[in-house]
Order: structure tokens, then C-alpha cells, then sequence
């Protein structure tokens, strides 16, 4: 309840400020466990999804927001959960399985932290851990042209990432790095530009 109260009055503002336009909603399953998985150039980036995609998205949110109260009970309420940054958190991990297995959202920034320089940087593995062992399909996601008042924002959703082949095998460093890899070039290729967003 309080997801569709926050969206009802957020959503208008954020059309209003930053116009976005989305291509490839259809690329979005409607039902069902679904990762999605984004560029990271703003502390926006969550809201503005939150706002534009019509289903809610649980995301793995930074330890340090949790420890501030007010904050904390406000990131809770809308379904992110904490992750520790640079570890392999298994709890973290763990949060992002359930959301899956209950069937809905998953939603993550693989960069591991804010990247305003527009080429995208190597994922953390754990994106592909989480991937591999739920089955879920994994949806890529770019927001292009920044964040200035009332200059229109790109989303474009990309098509789901091929990772079958994948299940069944053993996990290992060299599993994560492939998945990773494969998941990194589907966002490159969302983004239309190579390297550079």
C-alpha cells in the first residue's frame, strides 16, 4: 500500500521534471520472477524505475542507507533490501532469491556504485550468482541523457539475456566471470552505442 500511495505521488513529479520516454516495455514480463538490471549514474535511477515500470521492483539497496532511521524505514516500506558493498554478501543474496521465488521483481545496479563517466564497468559477480540460480529472466535496462530539469530522459528495455545454457553447471569463478560478461554486453547493446552510454 504504502509502494502505490508513494509511486501516485511521486510519478507525476518525475513526468513533469524529466519527461521520460520508454522504448521495449514490451520486453518487460507483466507476471512472474523477473531480475532487472540497470547503469547506475544517479541516486534517481531507482525512483525514476520505481516511477516508469509498472510492476513493483525490490532492489539491492547500500548497507549505509539502513543505518539512518527515517531513511531506513522509508527504503524498507518501498522493498529494497541491504547489501554490503565489495563482499560476497550471502545474505543479500539470499533476500534477492526469496523476492524471486515469491515470483516478483528483482531489481539491481551490477556496477556496484554511481558511474556518471557513460562507459559501463565491469559487474560485480554477484548479479550473475543470483541469475544462474533462480533462472529468472534477466531484463537490461539504460537511462540515458541525465537528470536536468525538464530535459527528456531515455529508458530503453532491452530484450531478455539468453543465460540457458548456463543452468545446470557447476559455479565457479569462471561461470560468474562468462554470466557477467554476457550481461554487461546485453546492456552495452540495449545501449545502442557500444561502450559508451
Amino acid at each position: 500500500m504504502f509502494y502505490k500511495i508513494a509511486k501516485a505521488i511521486i510519478k507525476p513529479l518525475i513526468y513533469l521534471l524529466y519527461r521520460p520516454r520508454i522504448t521495449g516495455m514490451n520486453n518487460l514480463p507483466v507476471k512472474g520472477k523477473t531480475i532487472i538490471y540497470s547503469n547506475h549514474t544517479s541516486l534517481l535511477d531507482p525512483i525514476i524505475l520505481g516511477c516508469v515500470l509498472p510492476r513493483k521492483i525490490h532492489f539491492m539497496a547500500k548497507e549505509e542507507l539502513f543505518k539512518i532511521p527515517l531513511i531506513s524505514l522509508l527504503v524498507r516500506n518501498l522493498g529494497a533490501f541491504p547489501v554490503k558493498r565489495g563482499t560476497a554478501d550471502i545474505s543479500a543474496v539470499k533476500n534477492a532469491l526469496k523476492v524471486l521465488k515469491n515470483g516478483k521483481v528483482f531489481g539491481i545496479f551490477p556496477e556496484g556504485t554511481r558511474n556518471k563517466t557513460g562507459n559501463i564497468r565491469e559487474f560485480s559477480h554477484g548479479i550473475a550468482s543470483i541469475a544462474i540460480k533462480s533462472k529468472a529472466p534477466v531484463i537490461p535496462i539504460i537511462i540515458k541523457n541525465g537528470y536536468s530539469l525538464f530535459k527528456r530522459i531515455d529508458i530503453t528495455i532491452g530484450t531478455s539475456v539468453d543465460l540457458e545454457k548456463y543452468y545446470g553447471e557447476r559455479a565457479n569463478t569462471e561461470l560468474l566471470v562468462n554470466v557477467s560478461s554476457e550481461m554487461e554486453e546485453a546492456l552495452r547493446i540495449c545501449a545502442g552505442t557500444g561502450n559508451k552510454i
